[in-house]
């Protein structure tokens, strides 16, 4: 990778684990940890003075907990991208730390390699799904009997393209699989994001399973 090297702020009440992130991460060529937090609190003015690339964020910290730090640092002017980490694939804080609009999430399990590569693509401007996760987050909540209706009417193509993203398929795969240009599926999106009132990908699948769109037991991907 050429270029400047991606800025990383870490934000983990555990020293230990963000020590040990710290020191791995750090040996990438291409990453530079700039800062530490041990909260979110404390993340916050540390994000607005260090201006991190991507954020790392612990979502069960003390004082300030990833969810509130994500919402508030999602509201700023030019926020970083952030990746939630967590110990529990099914834990009820990540979910919410998606639709508070975090860019996606790992394991704090996850290899070294696995980190570092999310890191690249948030920054680069992908989110980083994981559909079956995220169906088990879904699974696992009570949605609601009145479910979220759609702000504004989604065209057929527009839902055919949200079932597309909840399968996990990025914009180029979706082209594939519509035979369409990369333009119109980026227009495609950026319609469905906005007509949702979306932050990124991530809230859109979220919605689309909450409201029904997609169901968690579904395959979403179908034919063209």
């Amino acid at each position: 990778m050429t270029g400047e090297p991606l800025t990383l702020l870490l934000v983990e009440d555990d020293e230990l684990t963000r020590t040990g992130l710290h020191a791995l991460l750090s040996a990438q060529p291409d990453l530079t940890v700039v800062g530490e937090a041990a909260d979110g609190a404390e993340s916050l003015p540390l994000v607005e003075r260090l201006r991190p690339d991507v954020v790392l964020m612990d979502v069960r910290m003390p004082r300030m907990d990833g969810i509130e730090a994500t919402r508030r640092l999602r509201a700023a002017d030019d926020p970083p991208k952030i990746i939630v980490i967590t110990t529990f694939e099914s834990d009820d804080y990540v979910y919410d730390a998606l639709r508070a609009g975090a860019d996606g999430f790992l394991l704090k399990r996850a290899p070294v390699r696995q980190i570092a590569q999310a890191v690249r693509l948030v920054a680069a401007g992908d989110t980083l799904l994981f559909p079956d996760a995220v169906r088990g987050l879904v699974r696992a909540r009570t949605i609601p009997a009145g479910r979220p209706r759609l702000p504004v009417p989604l065209t057929g193509r527009e839902t055919d393209i949200l079932r597309l993203m909840a399968s996990g398929l990025s914009n180029p795969q979706i082209a594939d699989h519509l035979t369409v240009g990369m333009e119109t599926v980026k227009t495609h999106v950026s319609n469905v994001l906005a007509k949702l009132g979306a932050r990124n990908r991530t809230q859109a699948v979220i919605f689309a399973y909450e409201s029904g769109i997609v169901t968690p037991g579904e395959r979403a991907l179908g034919p063209p």
